[in-house]
């Protein structure tokens, strides 16, 4: 990570001349908020919090952290789950976006909206569908979230097997750059063929190339039914079956589709007050399914009769009579996954692969976790819809630290191994940050290392974006 100046303290407070009246956190009761990651695994101090309200601030700010070498970490709601958005201790300027969170503008003819990247998710959402349309990035951290965080992770979710990930619904971006020029790449067309398409760099990038500060998405007519399912089946293989049938019966308007082994279900039903069997008995395998529509579609209808041209998988089923029930079915899968890990750490995996191969992949990976460490609890669940399965670990309870950092990483290994036998990805939406690195530079062709490598130097050419995350740290800069 890059050394920081011996005048840190003087250059740090030079900061606060850029910035508006409560722009500039030093003391240290003040950071602790900004300090740690949602998960809890992942802690850092900043030198100071940065707080910009505008997008000339923001310039005025990078441009003063380029010239005297200060090294910055872009922060939105500390919702990731890779480290990337946690200081190096003691050695950062975290940046946070908190303050530039207005909705610019919101078009229902064009179908866009304007959005600065400080603005929670959830808000948006809200926003948008005051205007009778949806934006339909959605996942259980909305409510904390902020959407530059989902661009520059290219955030995925529950919809993606509809409306594609983060990418997809990217229209134009506002970056400021490392040296704090403005690229304003801000538009809502949908068609522009003009050369590169460079708000794509800056998607996933994770901070390390340009702080966004504004994106136009996309947004979509508001669905005027919502109707969903929570079946059980005798195997992943039936689950996966069941996709391939419900692409074709439920069409494009298939939202949803969400696999959960029984493991999951006992989570829920351990720790989710008044939760209990969803179904008439156990079953190996659920999937929570999700169709939307407006118009004049009789949805219930549809679904109904899609499923009952499905009993030969479907063992058992029920179909949520209220908006309400099927809120309260889809909890089933978030209060398994907030509860995961019995209150402690726990390994948390997010690997794709072909959506083709998914039912034989979880099989092998759940045998090979299961042979080399049957002490661990694995929890598995995910989109099938898109190949994306998270395949968690939890430790046995009271183990020492250091021998749950051992299983994790012997779990990884076996997990990552059996998703390079299937041709998959060691990360499917939630980024490299510094939690994967290792794993990432270990697996990544040479020239593709070279052309990222390349990237960075020409964007940020004295890396003090978010240096060592998904690219190993440069050597210390020299301050002398």
């Amino acid at each position: 990570m890059n050394a920081v100046p011996p005048n840190s303290a003087s250059l740090i407070a030079a900061l606060a001349g850029v910035l508006s009246d409560g722009g500039l956190l030093t003391e240290a009761e003040d950071l602790i908020r900004y300090s740690r990651d949602w998960s809890g695994d992942h802690f850092g101090r900043p030198l100071a919090v940065a707080r910009p309200s505008s997008v000339e601030e923001m310039s005025a700010l990078m441009r003063h952290c380029h010239a005297e070498r200060i090294p910055v970490v872009p922060q939105g709601g500390l919702t990731g789950l890779v480290g990337a958005a946690v200081a190096a201790d003691g050695n950062e300027v975290v940046v946070s976006l908190e303050r530039m969170n207005r909705i610019r503008s919101i078009s229902p003819i064009d179908f866009a909206m304007v959005v600065e990247a400080g603005c929670i998710l959830e808000d948006a959402k809200r926003a948008a569908e005051e205007s009778d349309c949806i934006l339909p990035i959605t996942f259980g951290a909305q409510g904390s979230c902020r959407i530059g965080g989902n661009v520059a992770t290219n955030a995925g979710g529950f919809n993606v097997l509809r409306y594609g990930m983060t990418r997809d619904l990217v229209l134009g971006l506002e970056v400021v750059l490392a040296d704090g020029r403005i690229w304003n790449g801000l538009k809502v067309l949908r068609k522009d063929n003009r050369g590169y398409d460079l708000k794509q760099v800056f998607i996933g990038s994770e901070g390390t190339l340009g702080i966004v500060t504004a994106a136009a998405l996309k947004l979509f007519p508001r669905p005027t039914q919502i109707e969903t399912a929570l079946v059980g089946l005798r195997s992943v293989e039936d689950a996966m079956a069941l996709y391939a049938r419900a692409r074709r019966g439920c069409s494009d308007l298939l939202t949803a589709f969400e696999l959960i082994l029984r493991g999951g279900i006992e989570i829920t039903m351990r720790e989710g007050k008044d939760f209990h069997e969803p179904l008439g008995k156990p079953y190996p395998a659920y999937v929570l399914i999700e169709v939307s529509s407006g118009g004049l579609i009789d949805l219930k209808d549809m679904l109904l009769s899609f499923l009952a041209g499905v009993e030969d998988l479907v063992e058992d089923g029920i179909v949520a009579s209220t908006r309400a029930q099927g809120e309260r079915l889809w909890l089933y899968r978030e209060i398994m996954v907030e509860r995961q890990g019995r209150g402690g750490r726990y390994l948390r995996t997010d690997v794709s692969v072909p959506i083709s191969k998914l039912a034989d992949f979880v099989t092998d990976a759940l045998f090979e976790l299961g042979r080399a460490r049957p002490d661990a609890l694995p929890v598995t669940y995910g989109h099938v819809g898109d190949g994306n399965i998270h395949l968690n670990v939890v430790p046995p309870e009271g183990m020492a630290a250091e021998a749950i950092e051992h299983l994790f990483e012997e779990a990884e290994a076996e997990i990552f191994a059996v998703v390079d036998r299937y041709g998959g990805s060691i990360s499917a939406e939630h980024g490299i940050g510094r939690v994967k690195q290792r794993a990432f530079l270990d697996r990544i062709d040479p020239v593709a290392l070279d052309l990222a490598a390349g990237i960075k130097d020409a964007i940020d050419p004295r890396h003090i974006l978010s240096n060592g995350r998904i690219l190993a740290s440069a050597s210390a800069l020299d301050y002398r």
